[in-house]
């Protein structure tokens, strides 16, 4: 045996730190703790687990915290449902074909996530709302795009559409796609209509997200994603509308139901006429009136008199406030100053006060 003492961890961890050129080990007690990717991922709340609702925790909840729900506008969702109704019928005359259109989801999110998400290729159409003076969009996938130009190019039935990727599209597969979206923009308009007039009008069909940009990455926006069946072909709708595109009717998009705001309510009223007729008002009589100059005014004393024009027996006026009301006579009954009122002030005999 060796008469060499036995050396301890950290000597022989000191060692080995210098021959290889590294610091040695600290004391795991003192040692920083370094976290995993998955607790990482836990604490941005990009776990496995669902990412919405009430799963969504730490970081996540933070970035999407200034996103406004789709939900607070109870009005948009039956607009949309209206737009389901109305393009089924629309479409099936376009056609000339069996058509269901079905609602996939309605989402709030930043229009650049929208941007970066859309799966290319695909039409990006821009349009306009005439009276919000604000802008939307609205996206066409490939498998929509294909299925509509071979439905309306005469194309067999129970056959799935050719799809054709990696090519420009040609002149006339983007001429019966705007077709499509006339058609879309029009039914949109129709479902407003109950709500607000409102007139959406096609400006630019683009196939590149960037070119398409019609409001600040940041910005929220709603998007509602439309599902269109034809028998076996068909495709998806995308329509995104920034808020601030809906700003001037999003007091019509609050209410709860068709109308709310022109409800009436006869018991609050009854109670309010009640309360009016029990209101007590303080009237004044005005003997007389007269113009002084301001020196005069600054110049009055305890002791000055001020000479009124008004006889006994003469007409007075009862006010109440900055209002005429009636016009009377000054008298006396059980010991008190009386005024018999004799005339009643219309408002057009009420002075000039500007």
């Amino acid at each position: 045996m060796s008469d060499t003492p036995q050396q301890s961890d950290e000597d022989l961890a000191a060692a080995w730190g210098a021959e290889t050129g590294t610091e040695p080990a600290v004391d795991s007690a003192q040692a920083a703790r370094v976290l995993n990717q998955a607790e990482i991922d836990s604490l941005l709340g990009f776990d496995n687990g669902p990412a919405s609702g009430e799963d969504r925790t730490g970081m996540q909840k933070i970035i999407q915290s200034g996103l406004v729900s789709y939900e607070r506008l109870p009005m948009l969702e039956i607009v949309f449902d209206r737009l389901v109704r109305i393009m089924s019928t629309s479409l099936r005359n376009f056609t000339s074909d069996n058509v269901e259109v079905g609602i996939d989801n309605i989402i709030s999110l930043r229009f650049g996530d929208y941007l970066n998400s859309i799966p290319l290729p695909a039409m990006l159409a821009v349009f306009k709302a005439e009276e919000w003076d604000n802008q939307g969009l609205m996206v066409i996938d490939s498998a929509m795009i294909y299925s509509i130009v071979d439905v309306l190019l005469g194309g067999r039935r129970g056959t799935a559409a050719m799809r054709i990727e990696g090519r420009p599209y040609t002149t006339i597969e983007r001429t019966l796609v705007e077709r499509l979206i006339q058609v879309v923009l029009t039914d949109l308009s129709t479902s407003f209509d109950p709500l607000c007039p409102v007139t959406f009008r096609f400006e630019r069909l683009e196939v590149n997200p960037r070119f398409a940009t019609i409001s600040r990455l940041s910005n929220a926006a709603i998007l509602a994603r439309l599902r269109i069946d034809m028998e076996d072909r068909g495709g998806r709708v995308e329509l995104l509308l920034p808020y601030a595109t809906l700003e001037p009717v999003r007091e019509l998009l609050l209410q709860q139901f068709m109308g709310e705001k022109f409800g009436r309510d006869s018991i609050w009223e009854t109670h309010l006429a009640e309360q009016l007729w029990n209101t007590e008002v303080e009237l004044s009589v005005v003997l007389d009136e007269h113009v002084m100059r301001l020196s005069d005014v600054i110049a009055l004393k305890p002791g000055h008199q001020l000479l009124l024009n008004t006889v006994p027996g003469g007409i007075v006026t009862v006010r109440c406030g900055s209002i005429a009301l009636f016009e009377g006579r000054v008298g006396q009954k059980n010991n008190h100053v009386a005024v018999k009122i004799e005339n009643e002030l219309s408002r057009a005999h009420q002075p000039d006060r500007g």
